[in-house]
């Protein structure tokens, strides 16, 4: 794999194997992602997805697999609360006071909550009694104009998610919300990561499930994704990245150890390196096998 795409699709993927279309129970999704960490692919795996509410079956199914002793390396989780943020906070700092790397039900943290909002005083309560040890993501809706959300969210520290799929093919945003999302975010200085819908490294036509007669829809590309999101933190305008979500050929797609390229636009791998540490940072996925499998076929240079 060329530098540039390594640094590209690093830690790209949240495993989010409990939710749909894969809907896992909790001993397969925890002992699928502890396959994936001594996976030849590792580097693309980033953290486990887990509700608040399901923080002591994940103890109870992950025990045995997870890390321990002082120079373990975590698993890294992000949590998603549900209604009573503030009690779920407390789960959530309770939950890292159980994984220190010395304990005996293993060496795990939440460093990362996931919370749905829709306005901006939603945004500033979270962020008003959310701890500094937890990185807010916050899934605002695109279909309308998101500046101000973005811009609340930028003014207390947070960072933003987008939905870019799901289960159904109304579930799939419009590229050109998906585009200026990604424009509001670029001129706001806000980092943000992606959810569903991206199995796939270039958009197509995919079944939307795994149902033997599911219905079929245009999915996202992760690729296109990423490469839009460099592309727009490089400085193109929003039409170049918007033709970038929608390429459905393999063929606009460069990638060499110094640039990441789509068609005649090249973004150097510092800038890209750049845009993963600052800008997009990962997108969840309930498969981790599909989006590697589905790139390793892929002829792309």
């Amino acid at each position: 794999m060329k530098q540039a795409l390594e640094v590209l699709l690093a830690g790209v993927v949240d495993y989010a194997g409990l939710f749909p279309p894969a809907a896992l129970d909790m001993a397969a999704a925890t002992q699928s992602y502890a396959r994936y960490l001594g996976d030849p692919a590792r580097m693309m795996l980033g953290r486990f997805v887990v509700p608040v509410v399901r923080l002591r079956e994940f103890d109870d199914a992950a025990s045995a697999l997870l890390p321990r002793g002082a120079a373990s390396e975590p698993w890294r989780l992000s949590a998603l609360p549900g209604p009573d943020l503030t009690a779920d906070i407390d789960l959530a700092l309770k939950f890292n006071c159980r994984h220190w790397n010395e304990s005996e039900i293993g060496h795990a943290v939440i460093d990362a909550l996931e919370i749905k909002v829709s306005t901006t005083p939603q945004i500033a309560a979270a962020c008003s009694i959310m701890p500094r040890q937890f990185a807010s993501y916050f899934e605002i809706p695109i279909a309308t104009d998101p500046r101000e959300l973005v811009d609340a969210i930028r003014r207390d520290g947070g960072f933003a998610k987008a939905r870019t799929g799901g289960v159904t093919e109304a579930a799939f945003p419009d590229a050109k919300d998906v585009a200026r999302f990604m424009i509001r975010c670029r001129d706001a200085r806000v980092a943000f990561k992606l959810t569903a819908g991206l199995h796939h490294p270039v958009r197509a036509e995919y079944a939307l499930t795994y149902a033997a007669d599911a219905p079929r829809g245009t999915m996202f590309g992760y690729l296109n994704m990423f490469t839009a999101a460099v592309l727009a933190w490089n400085g193109a305008d929003e039409s170049v990245v918007l033709s970038a979500l929608l390429s459905q050929s393999p063929s606009d797609f460069h990638f060499s150890d110094d640039a990441v390229a789509f068609r005649n636009h090249s973004v150097p791998v510092a800038v890209v390196r750049d845009a993963r540490e600052k800008f997009i940072i990962s997108f969840g996925s309930c498969s981790f096998r599909e989006p590697v499998d589905d790139l390793a076929a892929l002829s792309i240079s």
